[in-house]
C-alpha cells in the first residue's frame, strides 16, 4: 500500500497547505474540519475505483455529511461523520486509519461470524475457526434474531446507506455484516440465535489476540508426505518471507503442499505475496492484472498493467493446493488467484472476503486522519474481477460440526488417494465432489 498525495482538485488544495501537514487536533476549527472533509470527498470522487458497482449517489452523500462536518469541532464526531460517509460506499475495503470506541469493527479482520440474507432471514453461513464466537456455540445454519438485543432487521437498517439511487441487495448484505461486527469498544457482541425450535443468546468478543507466530507448518498424510503451511494473518509482515522460506525448506521432500490462507483477513502487500509465490513457481508468470480508474476518470485514457511473479531461491516443484474462506482477504485473495493462474493450483473452500481492489491512502492535512480506499481494480489473469473468483466448494462430510477441520482433512485424504503425479493432483477438486 502506498501513500497517496493526491490528484486533480485534491492536489491543488494540498499544494497550498503542504501534503504532510499534521496540526494538533486540539485547536482545530470548524473551517479546518470542513476543509478536510472537502478533501476527503474529492479524493474519493476522483479515485474510488468501484462506483460502477455501487448505487451510491456520492454527490448527495457528500453534501449531507459536509453539512454535519461544518457544525462540529469535536474530533470524535468528525471521525464518525467520515465513517458514515464511507459507509455510503458499502465497501469493507474502504476505511479510516484511525478509530474511536464508537467505530465499527473492520470486516473481516475483527469479525467472527459471516451471515447472509436467505429469503428474509439473516442466516449464519460461516464461523471463524478457533474464534470466540465458535467457542460460544455459534454455528453455521443458525438464524440471527437480534444483535445486541436489537431485532436484526432494525440493526441492519441502522447501518444501511441512505444515499442510493436505487435499492441494492449488496448494500443490505454489507449492513448485515457491519451490524454483526459491532463497535471497537471492547464490548462483546450479543447475538440471539435460533436453530430448529430453540432460541439461545450467544455472547462473545471477536477481538481475538494475535497469534505469536507468523505461520505454522507441519507434515501429515500417508508417510508424512504432505506439507501444510498456515499463514497467521501476517501478509503485511516483511519477516514472513524468511519464515516461509524456512518452513518450506523443511518440507522440500514432501509430495504435495497445502497452503492454508484461511486466516489472512487483514491482507498485506504485494512484496510479501510475491516472495511467497516466488518459491512456488519455476518460471516468470503473470499472476494479477491492475487498472487505474482515477487516471481514466481524469484523462479519458485507460491505463492497465499485469503484475508478474518471478522464481526465487529453490523452487518447490511438487503440487500445491490452496485453502481459502471468508477470512481470506485482499492479498490473501491475490495469492489464491495467483497460484491458481501460475500453478493451476486447486483453490478449495468457501467464498473469500471479496475485498475490492488495491488500496491507496490520503492523509488529511488538518486532522492527520488517513483515508484508505480502493483506487485500482484487480483482475485474474483471465480478465475476470478478482472478487468474482469462485473457489471449489467441496461437499462437507455429513454431520460435520466444525469441531474438526473437515476441509483440511478432506483435502489431505484426497491428495493421499490421488497419488504422486501432477496430473492426478489436478483432479483433487473433482475427487472432493466440488460443486
Amino acid at each position: 500500500m502506498k501513500r497517496f498525495c493526491a490528484t486533480g482538485m485534491v492536489a491543488a488544495a494540498l499544494a497550498m497547505s503542504g501534503c504532510a501537514l499534521n496540526q494538533s487536533t486540539s485547536t482545530l476549527t470548524a473551517t479546518q474540519l470542513t476543509q478536510d472533509f472537502d478533501l476527503f470527498c474529492t479524493f474519493i470522487t476522483e479515485n474510488y475505483a468501484y462506483f460502477d458497482l455501487k448505487k451510491t449517489d456520492w454527490p448527495r452523500a457528500c453534501a449531507s455529511y459536509r453539512e454535519r462536518a461544518s457544525l462540529t469541532i469535536d474530533r470524535r464526531v468528525f471521525v464518525a461523520i467520515l465513517e458514515g460517509a464511507l459507509g455510503e460506499l458499502y465497501d469493507a475495503h474502504a476505511h479510516l486509519g484511525t478509530s474511536t470506541t464508537a467505530s465499527p469493527r473492520l470486516i473481516p479482520t475483527n469479525t467472527d461470524v459471516w451471515a447472509a440474507w436467505i429469503g428474509d432471514k439473516a442466516t449464519i453461513v460461516e464461523v471463524r475457526a478457533d474464534s470466540a464466537a465458535f467457542n460460544s456455540g455459534v454455528r453455521a445454519g443458525m438464524t440471527v434474531l437480534a444483535v445486541n438485543d436489537q431485532p436484526v432487521h432494525a440493526a441492519t437498517f441502522a447501518r444501511e446507506p441512505r444515499f442510493l439511487t436505487q435499492p441494492d441487495s449488496a448494500a443490505r448484505e454489507w449492513a448485515l455484516q457491519s451490524a454483526l461486527a459491532g463497535q471497537q469498544n471492547g464490548k462483546p457482541v450479543r447475538l440471539t440465535l435460533a436453530v430448529a425450535d430453540r432460541i439461545a443468546l450467544h455472547e462473545f468478543n471477536p477481538d481475538a489476540p494475535r497469534r505469536s507466530t507468523l505461520l505454522s507448518h507441519r507434515r501429515t498424510g500417508s508417510n508424512n508426505g504432505i506439507g501444510i503451511i498456515r499463514l497467521n494473518n501476517s501478509l503485511g509482515e516483511g519477516a514472513l518471507v524468511k519464515a516461509f522460506d524456512d518452513a518450506l525448506d523443511t518440507l522440500r521432500d514432501t509430495r504435495a503442499l497445502v497452503l492454508d490462507l484461511r486466516d489472512t483477513p487483514s491482507g498485506g502487500n504485494t512484496t510479501v505475496a510475491r516472495g511467497i509465490m516466488g518459491r512456488l513457481v519455476a518460471k516468470e508468470a503473470m499472476y494479477q492484472r491492475h487498472e487505474a480508474i482515477g487516471e481514466f476518470r481524469s484523462t479519458g485514457v485507460r491505463r492497465a498493467w499485469t503484475e508478474f511473479v518471478f522464481p526465487r531461491a529453490e523452487t518447490y516443484r511438487a503440487p500445491v493446493v490452496v485453502l481459502v474462506g471468508r477470512w481470506t482477504g485482499s492479498m490473501g485473495e491475490g495469492i489464491a488467484i495467483g497460484l491458481h493462474a501460475t500453478r493451476e493450483a486447486p483453490v478449495l473452500g468457501s467464498s473469500m472476503a471479496r475485498l475490492l481492489g488495491a488500496i491507496d491512502e490520503l492523509k488529511l492535512p488538518n486532522t492527520g486522519i488517513v483515508v484508505r480506499i480502493p483506487t485500482e481494480k484487480l483482475f485474474s489473469t483471465d480478465g475476470n474481477p478478482r472478487e468474482s473468483f469462485v473457489p471449489c466448494a467441496p461437499d462437507q462430510p455429513r454431520g460435520a460440526t466444525g469441531a474438526s477441520d473437515d476441509l483440511l482433512d478432506a483435502t489431505v485424504g484426497a491428495i493421499d488417494r490421488a497419488g504422486d503425479t501432477v496430473a492426478q493432483i489436478s483432479e483433487i477438486a473433482k475427487a472432493l465432489g466440488c460443486r
